[in-house]
Order: C-alpha cells, then sequence, then structure tokens
C-alpha cells in the first residue's frame, strides 16, 4: 500500500461525505502511512495533519482498562475483586449488586449498570461526585449475566485507578502510559488541547448544512467524571503508537501475558456490529479467519475509529469531524485497508423481506436514561428512530448532537430477532431483540446498548 493510493481513496471517501477534515494512519509491515484531508475548522482553515487533535470518545476506554492491567501486573488490583474492595463508597440501586460488581464486570460491560448518569452540569461533576450519585442509575441485568455497553462502567473503573493510585485520574494515567509511552499528544481536557492543533467537530443540519458541534466533545468546563470512558483527545500519530504497544511485549510496563490477556474473549456478544465478542477493554472481531481487536468513539461531531490485527502486526486508524457521517467515512476506510493489505473483504449483510408478523412484535417506543428509541411499521417497511430525550434537550443549555431520523431496518437469517439497519446515519448498524420468558419482546440491542421497552404498540 502506498502513501499516494491511500491518500487518493481518504481524499474520494472524505469528499463523498462532506468531511471537513480527517486523519488516517496504517500501520503495515513495520512502516507507518499516515494521510490527512481538509482542515480543522471551516472558519479558520487551518490543514489537518498526523499531529492534529480529535476527540476520541470511547477508544479512550482502551487507555483505561490497560491502565488498570498494569496496576493488575503490580497487584494493586485484582480484576476477580468486587469493586468495594477499592471503593467502598460505592452505592447503587440494588445493594446485592453493588456487593457483586468486579472490576471485570466494568470492563467487559457486564456490570449490569445502564449507559450513564445524566450530567445536568451541577454539583460535583468529578469521579467521585459521579460515584455518589450512581445509586441513581438504573440496572438493567444482573452482574455478569449479559454485556451492554456502559460509559458509568468505565467512569466507576476511573475511579478504582485513582482510589489505588491516589492520584488524580488524569495524573494517574499520564505516570501509568502517556508518559512512558511518549503519547505527547494524548491529553484529557481543554487545557491540553488548546496548546495543540485540534479540530473542530460539525453536525450535518437537516438541510444538509455544516454547524460548529458545542460543547468541544466531552470538554466541558469542570467536568472530569466522563474522561475515563471518552475523554482523551489524540491524533493518528499518537494512535499509531498505541497501536505499536498493544502489538508488542509490554515495554516493560507490564507482562506481556497480562497484555496479551486483554485479547481474550471473556464474554460473548451477540449479532453486533461492534464485534463477536469483548476482551479486556477491547472488542474482538473474527475478519475472515484473523483475529481483531479494535474500539470506536463517537462524540459530539467527531467520530474515531482503531482495528489492530495482531497476528499481522496491522493497524489502522480514522478520525473525521463530522457527524454523523464521520462514522461512514472511518468504516470505509477502515474496510478498504482490511481489504488492500490482508485480502479481508467484508460480507454485508443480507436483511430478509419485509414480515408484517415480525414487524408488529417489536413496535414500540425503547429507552435508556437520556434517549428514546422507536420503532415504527407502515405495513410495508420497519423503521428505527433514535434521539436525544426532548426534556433533556430542553433542560440543556449546552448543543446536542442531532437524533437520527427514522431509517429502515431489516431481519436477519436466522432466529428472527437480530436485525440490521439498512440505510441513514446508523446503515449497517447490527443489533437484536431482547425476549422474556413469555416471548415478549422487552428490549432492543444497539451499538452495544439495551434499550428497554416502555411503550409497546398493538
Amino acid at each position: 500500500m502506498s502513501h499516494h493510493t491511500l491518500s487518493e481513496f481518504v481524499a474520494s471517501q472524505a469528499t463523498e461525505h462532506g468531511i471537513p477534515g480527517a486523519a488516517v494512519g496504517v500501520l503495515v509491515d513495520g512502516r507507518e502511512i499516515c494521510v490527512s484531508h481538509g482542515v480543522t475548522s471551516l472558519a479558520h482553515p487551518s490543514p489537518v495533519d498526523e499531529n492534529t487533535l480529535f476527540p476520541v470518545a470511547s477508544v479512550s476506554k482502551t487507555f483505561t482498562a490497560t491502565a488498570l492491567m498494569r496496576l493488575v501486573a503490580q497487584g494493586t488490583v485484582d480484576l476477580d475483586a468486587p469493586v468495594r474492595r477499592y471503593v467502598p463508597e460505592l452505592r447503587l440501586a440494588d445493594e446485592r449488586a453493588a456487593e457483586r460488581i468486579t472490576v471485570l464486570n466494568l470492563l467487559n460491560h457486564t456490570a449490569g449498570l445502564e449507559w450513564n448518569l445524566i450530567d445536568d452540569g451541577k454539583g460535583d461533576r468529578s469521579l467521585a461526585g459521579l460515584v455518589s450519585r450512581l445509586h441513581e442509575l438504573p440496572l438493567i441485568a444482573p452482574p455478569g449475566t449479559r454485556a451492554s455497553y456502559s460509559q458509568a462502567g468505565y467512569n466507576l473503573a476511573g475511579r478504582i485507578v485513582e482510589k489505588v493510585t491516589g492520584l488524580p485520574f488524569e495524573q494517574a494515567m499520564a505516570s501509568l502510559l502517556l508518559e512512558p509511552l511518549g503519547l505527547t499528544d494524548t491529553v484529557y481536557g481543554l487545557a491540553e488541547a488548546m496548546v495543540r492543533k485540534f479540530a473542530v467537530g460539525y453536525n450535518r443540519a437537516p438541510d444538509g448544512e455544516l454547524r460548529v458541534a458545542r460543547p468541544w466533545n466531552a470538554f466541558k468546563e469542570g467536568a472530569r467524571g466522563d474522561n475515563p470512558g471518552g475523554g482523551l483527545a489524540s491524533s493518528v500519530s499518537d494512535l499509531l503508537r498505541w497501536a505499536r504497544f498493544q502489538l508488542g511485549d509490554g515495554d516493560g510496563l507490564l507482562p506481556a501475558s497480562q497484555l496479551h490477556r486483554m485479547r481474550e474473549r471473556t464474554v460473548a456478544l451477540r449479532g453486533s456490529t461492534l464485534g463477536d465478542g469483548f476482551g479486556v477493554g477491547w472488542f474482538l472481531h473474527d475478519l475472515d479467519g484473523l483475529r481483531g481487536i479494535g474500539h470506536g468513539g463517537s462524540g459530539n461531531g467527531q467520530f474515531a475509529e482503531l482495528l489492530i490485527v495482531p497476528e499481522r502486526e496491522f493497524a489502522v486508524v480514522s478520525l473525521a469531524n463530522l457527524g454523523p457521517d464521520g462514522h461512514a467515512f472511518n468504516q470505509s476506510v477502515v474496510r478498504w485497508a482490511l481489504e488492500h493489505h490482508l485480502g479481508v473483504t467484508e460480507k454485508a449483510a443480507r436483511p430478509l423481506p419485509y414480515d408484517e408478523g415480525r414487524a408488529r412484535e417489536v413496535v414500540g417506543r425503547y429507552e435508556i436514561d437520556a434517549m428514546d428509541l422507536d420503532i415504527a411499521a407502515d405495513g410495508a417497511r420497519l423503521t428505527l428512530g433514535v434521539g436525544i430525550k426532548p426534556e433533556i434537550r430542553a433542560a440543556s443549555d449546552e448543543e446536542m448532537p442531532p437524533d437520527h431520523p427514522a431509517a429502515s431496518i431489516g431481519f436477519l437469517p436466522g432466529d428472527g430477532d437480530e436485525y440490521v439497519v439498512t440505510e441513514g446515519g446508523l446503515a449497517g448498524q447490527r443489533g437484536y431483540f431482547s425476549r422474556d420468558a413469555d416471548g415478549t419482546v422487552t428490549g432492543v440491542d444497539i451499538a452495544g446498548r439495551l434499550f428497554s421497552r416502555v411503550v409497546p404498540v398493538s
């Protein structure tokens, strides 16, 4: 793969998707190829390069998980220990769950915690403040019984880092990982990001206009509670260095056995675009017989994707500053890189024809703490729309990403409960419907999150 070939592809895809600025990096045959396209800001344009910072959102979780594995290697944390060993003040909506949740449950999303607490901009917005409010967060399952992606779980894991090290989370991360690895452009907080070149985020409005995304990802004044789950900003150059570390032997920071343990499956995932299993901090992917580990991130007008194939010493990073089209752009880059270097061609999911009976079983409203998801049928197609709850928008004085309007979905061959989104900003996303013992649909999974059914429609 040549720099010119990759550059041409990135430019064509960025143009097709209308991306203001993008940065892409590929690690192949021991060498790094970095290309960029567009500008950091439409109002104050500066060319994007390999050192431009983008918020990487949930890719941050791979750093938090690795830091905890370093603490495991040092003997100060036990993955199988209850969280209360390290955070004794933890209270949850269910006392039995609070007693049973382990560190590993947080790192592989099996703690049973819903997505996250709603940030109302008031009170203590530190990790300690977050933990003090976790009893307000609904529980969706007993610990260890099912996977459901939880930002709150990773933020609680960040509190463990603080308690064990005696340092603020950001300082602990710098000491444990960022400084030893020379990741000088991987930072938390506006104070660090604003003194470097960074990409402004944009959201596409219904009329097609690109509007500046405010606030800049999770970096809201005084808000540190979400840093473990999604607060990092980084560059393509630093993320390729991060990938090299993950492909190595631990660089003296932790034993190779502990580093490689993160790639081992701890829980299977069903019907998920995110992967077919979860290790420790990494989604696991079957790539035509090759095993990949990866993580994506989505913030306000910003999207990130990192995929590593250890047995081929391969990695690809894609960063884009437009929502929701940045997701589709990143996915196209990853698919292209896999095909052109590893010969891996993604097999598109083929939905079944519309079935009125199946459709009527699942229509209704589903929700998590801050979002509503609506499944509707009109006799010809089944649609999924998801967006921030109106009351959350009304109560916030900050701009929020636009909703995903109703888009067609189709059931996949098999038991009839797995589906794929076939159009719109979520095109290609897969998920499944959950049922109770009587066969009644009780929830729907999308992007690894369980939305509970609240309003069935007859």
